[in-house]
């Protein structure tokens, strides 16, 4: 048996840019330790699989290449791609997505792939210890969402000159970091750059799910619910989000770069 698989860069007008992902449609239920290791054969920040439901919706899960993870901004705009590309979904049809994050809802607009995402607030905590040391620069101010750290950094060339501790960084109990600084980019609302090596992602390229807290920090600071970011990896990617109550809507583009088949397939 041959099972359909792609990559996507997610959060990208071009080939190269935004942030790859894999998608692989599957044929039914498989065991979650096989799709752990075609995740890691990948070896791509996050890996989604789709498996169809009789309501007419998809069941989406999303792997790193050593975990599984609750929510995935990214690989979810790609999954939704990948549907509509295949002709799985016609274009003007939403895709819907049963997921641990929840249900995610996606659909085609004139700006792009527009994600209904629940927002995910940070609390102030305390900088834990040894974590500016381990980023290498001074923090403005910690908090904690559900999942991650969210640092703001007085600059945005700091943020640019960031080459973190990764060891350092894994040891705190946390999905991932993300840092964030006022934008130095004409457009744009703020800079950022997440780092989750203890998900096995050392720095993610561009990062959905991070953007449903940075939506939430940065609204209240400037004054409004519309934002756009950038995520200043090497790749690069743009982000844009509006709060709106309990949900932030995601957009951004994304291209297929590739397309395969899987033959090593459950059971075998």
């Amino acid at each position: 048996m041959s099972i359909p698989l792609c990559v996507v860069d997610a959060f990208a007008s071009q080939p190269f840019r935004g942030n790859p992902a894999a998608v692989c449609v599957l044929p039914g239920p498989v065991d979650a330790g096989w799709m752990q290791d075609v995740a890691g054969e990948m070896h791509l920040s996050e890996t989604s699989f789709l498996n169809r439901r009789e309501d007419g919706g998809w069941d989406l899960r999303w792997f790193t290449p050593v975990t599984e993870v609750n929510l995935c901004g990214h690989a979810t705009m790609a999954a939704a791609h990948a549907l509509w590309d295949s002709g799985r979904l016609r274009i003007d049809e939403p895709a819907r997505f049963t997921t641990k994050g929840g249900l995610l809802t996606c659909t085609r607009e004139p700006d792009g792939i527009r994600m209904d995402f629940p927002v995910r607030p940070a609390e102030a905590v305390a900088t834990p210890s040894g974590l500016a040391q381990a980023l290498g620069a001074d923090v403005r101010w910690c908090g904690r969402t559900v999942d991650d750290l969210l640092i703001e950094l007085p600059h945005a060339a700091t943020l640019r000159a960031l080459q973190p501790d990764l060891s350092a960084l894994a040891q705190i109990p946390v999905r991932g970091v993300i840092v964030t600084a006022p934008s130095d980019v004409r457009g744009f609302d703020f800079v950022s750059r997440f780092f989750a090596p203890a998900a096995g992602v050392p720095e993610d390229p561009v990062t959905g799910s991070a953007h449903c807290s940075l939506a939430a920090y940065w609204a209240p600071r400037l004054g409004r619910t519309r934002l756009r970011g950038w995520q200043a990896s090497r790749r690069g990617g743009e982000v844009g989000m509006e709060w709106v109550g309990d949900r932030v809507f995601l957009t951004g583009k994304a291209v297929t770069v590739w397309r395969g088949e899987l033959l090593a397939g459950p059971g075998f």
